[in-house]
């Protein structure tokens, strides 16, 4: 979840540059591209929720883990 967290700090920090390049009227280019970085860096922290959750509930059948719900999860970020 480490990693998970540290993107997620990661992406925040980006979309604060986004919104101070918008703020300050920079280049609509410049701006869609770090936006696309933001979304890639959050689609990313999702899947490795998602596969970290995964890989528990296959290890650990016995908690009971909805596998289902993951896949759910999943294809809901695609």
């Amino acid at each position: 979840m480490r990693a998970a967290i540290n993107r997620l700090k990661r992406a925040q920090g980006q979309l604060n540059a986004v919104v101070r390049m918008l703020e300050e009227g920079q280049d609509c280019k410049a701006i869609v591209t770090q936006l696309s970085a933001v979304s890639s860096a959050v689609d990313k922290a999702g899947f490795s929720i998602i596969a970290t959750n995964l890989q528990q509930c296959l290890a650990h059948p016995e908690r009971g883990g909805d596998i289902a719900e993951l896949e759910k999860m999943f294809l809901s970020l695609a």
